[in-house]
């Protein structure tokens, strides 16, 4: 088989977050890494652009430069029914806002100094396995790697031969950044019929408004996003009150559709599998974002291992998977849970002015939902 020259230790399929967090790691490692994205940095990602703070000190070891990016730290929450309650609190654990825009950018850079290659506008088309090489066809090349992980998010390529998924609900997101009149420290829930949107605070003076809601709502409004906004969202005042009054800063939103929430598998035909490709996360169990960057430092440990021969590649596999359960198992149960507490609107609003006189059973809520630091 032809391949290129470069050989590397590890190829990560996908650029996000997670893939670029194990690339950094192993990279400081001094592992030969490359990694293949499909885009072009800088690009928007559809996302809540929310980050809670066990992953800040994780970021601050990986070189991201906090002191020039002016991120917004966030300590209030504030959910709201669709009848206009709103339950407010304080985030003891507490977050930051960033756009996946500048996260993922300045991930590449950091990257690419520590001598990661990162391929850009290059898919991967094939990974075969031959002994113990992986090669990958590439739309530039075929290259060759002794690990390959898949960071390549919520669609999985044909050749990964992924289970499909069944039982659980179509969802799409849609995002949107905006500049409008809104707490810099705050972030906020909004309910609506099978459905909730968030807003807080990124970098500069943007706004990040992304919301969550079944196929079905959509195709009952004609698949006309702006009239399904009209006819569902803005039954819930606090959504209408930003919609109109806030300055849409692109010209369509961004959307994604066919999501699914559920667990994968941490490894399929000698991939590993880490962030939205071993599960999409729902938004309610902490923030996918932690979790797949807390994911790609289990990872990263394990392959480290598997490198130096200290364990076989079933070995790197089962004690990546039982790492991988060990750390989020409890936390996407709760969040699985909490998810049925929303977009509902008597249910919605019942549990809510619950919460409001338990002011203690709702930090243990939101604790459930925030890993510990890492």
């Amino acid at each position: 088989m032809e391949m290129q020259t470069e050989q590397y230790e590890c190829a990560i399929i996908g650029g996000g977050l997670s893939g670029l967090c194990l690339a950094i790691q192993l990279a400081g490692q001094e592992r030969s890494v490359i990694v293949f994205e499909k885009g072009r940095y800088p690009f928007h990602k559809v996302c809540g652009e929310y980050i809670s703070m066990e992953s800040y000190g994780f970021l601050h070891t990986l070189g991201f430069p906090f002191e020039k990016a002016g991120i917004p730290m966030i300590s209030k929450l504030g959910i709201s029914s669709e009848s206009g309650f709103m339950l407010n609190q304080n985030l003891k654990s507490g977050g930051f806002g960033i756009s996946r825009f500048l996260l993922d950018h300045e991930l590449s850079l950091r990257a690419r100094q520590l001598g990661v290659v990162i391929m850009e506008e290059c898919r991967v088309n094939d990974v075969k396995q031959e002994g113990k090489a992986y090669f990958l066809q590439t739309t530039q090349g075929t290259f060759m790697a002794k690990v390959v992980c898949g960071s390549y998010g919520k669609y999985a390529p044909q050749y990964i031969n992924e289970p499909k998924s069944g039982g659980d609900n179509n969802y799409i997101g849609v995002k949107y950044h905006i500049k409008t009149d809104f707490p810099a420290d705050r972030i906020e829930l909004h309910n609506f019929k099978d459905g909730y949107c968030g807003i807080s605070k990124v970098e500069g003076d943007k706004y990040c408004l992304c919301y969550l809601t079944t196929s079905r709502n959509l195709q009952e409004n004609g698949k006309d996003i702006r009239q399904m906004e009209e006819h569902v969202l803005f039954k819930n005042p606090f959504l209408r009150k930003y919609f109109l009054n806030s300055e849409f800063l692109y010209k369509q939103p961004l959307v994604i559709s066919n999501v699914h929430f559920q667990k994968k598998q941490t490894v399929l035909n000698g991939v590993l599998l880490l962030g939205d490709a071993a599960g999409t996360i729902t938004p309610l169990c902490g923030n996918g974002m932690s979790m797949g960057m807390r994911a790609s430092k289990l990872l990263a440990v394990e392959i480290v291992r598997y490198l130096q021969n200290q364990q076989s590649a079933a070995e790197l596999a089962a004690n990546y998977k039982r790492e991988w359960d060990r750390a989020f198992k409890n936390r996407i149960t709760a969040g699985y849970y909490l998810q049925n507490l929303f977009g509902k609107k008597v249910t919605t609003d019942l549990a809510l002015r619950f919460l409001h006189n338990a002011p203690a059973l709702t930090d243990k809520l939101i604790g459930l939902t925030h890993g510990p630091a890492f």
